[in-house]
């Protein structure tokens, strides 16, 4: 198989799915990232009390939540016909 069969860039739509895929990976990480985040204020002596943890968690809660649903939704459309990716039968 030549590497002149394959297009130089990938269409719109597929580039923007693989972002939005790479996205979905990446979330779980920066989830686990920010509910971890309020452990760094306990060194602190005065540091945020126990409410404004509670509500920085669940503002991330939901926002994840958000997140997900946006990507989830995004990625379970399906292409546009005639907007499949040439690579993907690439190995």
């Amino acid at each position: 198989m030549d590497g002149e069969d394959i297009p130089l860039f990938l269409a719109r739509e597929t580039y923007r799915r693989r972002r939005l895929m790479d996205a979905a990976r990446l979330l779980p990480v920066v989830g686990l990232g920010l509910v971890l985040f309020p452990l760094l204020w306990i060194g602190q002596g005065a540091g945020p009390q126990t409410r404004v943890g509670v509500i920085y968690l669940f503002a991330v809660w939901a926002l994840l939540i958000a997140v997900a649903g946006f990507v989830a939704a995004r990625l379970s459309a399906p292409l546009p016909p005639g907007k499949a990716d040439e690579r993907d039968d690439v190995v």
